[in-house]
């Protein structure tokens, strides 16, 4: 059982970058999916997830409007699209799969914004 993700890099502010989580082991579609991030110094904070149910989706009102989450079920893939990249967008991004009682974490990738 593996979560893997992509896609990160270094992008001007305004940028735009796509991150990718891609499971292996268990179907994604299941389970609940969430990316984090965390910045140096701070806090790990929720950035957006996407319902196993119904396909609803949640953001950080930080990221609102320029990230979107979506699945990519024929490849058991969850994507989040960012958009209007911004400084305070530096961290290392990490997706996760939830289901109970299982819970699954990506290594994680870095985005840097730069300005």
């Amino acid at each position: 059982v593996q979560l893997v993700e992509s896609g990160g890099g270094l992008v001007q502010a305004g940028g735009s970058l796509r991150l990718s989580c891609a499971a292996s082991g268990f179907t994604i579609e299941n389970y609940a999916i969430g990316w984090f991030r965390q910045a140096p110094g701070k806090e790990p904070e929720g950035v957006a997830c996407i319902s196993s149910s119904d396909g609803r989706t949640y953001y950080a009102d930080s990221v609102k409007g320029r990230f979107t989450i979506s699945r990519g079920n024929a490849k058991n893939t969850v994507y989040l699209q960012m958009n209007s990249l911004q400084p305070e967008d530096t961290a290392v991004y990490y997706c996760n799969a939830y289901r109970w009682p299982s819970h699954y974490w990506g290594q994680g990738t870095q985005v840097t914004v730069s300005s």
